[in-house]
């Protein structure tokens, strides 16, 4: 079953660029990364589909139901954490808890202050006097309070400590195992590879790429700067090179494959340092845009 089905989706503003002809699905029990750069229309989406924008085109389906014509029961089973959380600042948080309880069934608000615990979130401050980071995590807990079948999580974690990150990541993969659906909008690679089973990747409101974890794991990339003591002359070819970038004495690349097999080519590379690391999710990116432009060129 789908959770999340979205057919030709579009939404314009005027001559500026929204969203075009997004399509996908997301299965039950999935945790779905959604991943792009700043203005790509990752948002744009989510509030489309949440029936918090009209769509200029095309459908989409929550919870088998119509976005535009069934988003009020929608909205009653779904989680949902917007990338910025603003409240009554004059509430204290389990007023806010207690308020937000009325909007679903049973007492949810209990729940919530077992949430509070976990996050280690102190109720009894008002919104106000928090910092953005325990701002955050009463949205987390508003978002998951009633237990919904759907999470949708625009850039969750954005200021939440490592140690806050980690709880919530376990959060998620307990709710994962009870069945929950989990859409989530991301800048880091390293969260999406932790989280995901599967990725879309858009680009200036397209969808380029929708890859699962495991084959984006096995593409290994990594971000290699080589370091010479003369001028780099280029004399030598590297298999597996995505992006390079050269100054007199640098040789810096993305590289795709194994390890063990870069380390055995620069064997006769007469560098004195190297550095190896994770690429950052836009040096990614760059792959998957480069070569989504070198097919549309018949490359």
């Amino acid at each position: 079953m789908n959770v999340i089905e979205i057919n030709n989706l579009t939404k314009r503003y005027g001559k500026s660029r929204g969203i075009e002809d997004i399509s996908f699905q997301v299965a039950e029990g999935e945790i779905f990364g959604f991943i792009g750069p700043n203005g790509s229309g990752k948002s744009t989406t989510i509030r489309t589909l949440l029936n918090f924008l009209y769509p200029t085109s095309g459908t989409a389906k929550i919870l088998g139901k119509d976005m535009v014509k069934d988003s009020t029961y929608i909205r009653q089973h779904i989680g949902y954490l917007p990338s910025e959380v603003h409240y009554y600042d004059d509430m204290k948080v389990n007023e806010l808890f207690k308020f937000s309880s009325g909007f679903y069934p049973g007492d949810t608000s209990q729940h919530a202050m077992q949430l509070a615990t976990r996050l280690q979130l102190d109720t009894t401050r008002k919104i106000e006097d928090l910092s953005f980071g325990n701002k955050k995590k009463v949205g987390i807990i508003q978002a998951l309070m009633h237990e919904p079948k759907l999470l949708i999580l625009d850039e969750p974690t954005a200021g939440l400590d490592p140690l806050m990150q980690s709880i919530f990541f376990d959060l998620l993969k307990e709710l994962q195992q009870k069945g929950t659906t989990i859409f989530f909008s991301s800048h880091y690679l390293s969260e999406v590879q932790k989280l995901c089973n599967r990725v879309g990747i858009i680009k200036e409101g397209r969808m380029i790429k929708i890859e699962n974890m495991e084959d984006m794991r096995a593409k290994q990339f990594k971000k290699v700067h080589l370091h010479f003591h003369e001028k780099f002359e280029n004399t030598f070819r590297i298999e597996g090179v995505l992006q390079e970038h050269i100054t007199d004495t640098s040789y810096e690349f993305i590289y795709n494959g194994h390890t063990r097999d870069l380390l055995e080519q620069l064997r006769s590379v007469p560098f004195y340092d190297i550095t190896i690391e994770e690429p950052s999710l836009e040096e990614v990116f760059m792959h998957y845009y480069e070569k989504e432009e070198g097919d549309q060129h018949g490359l």
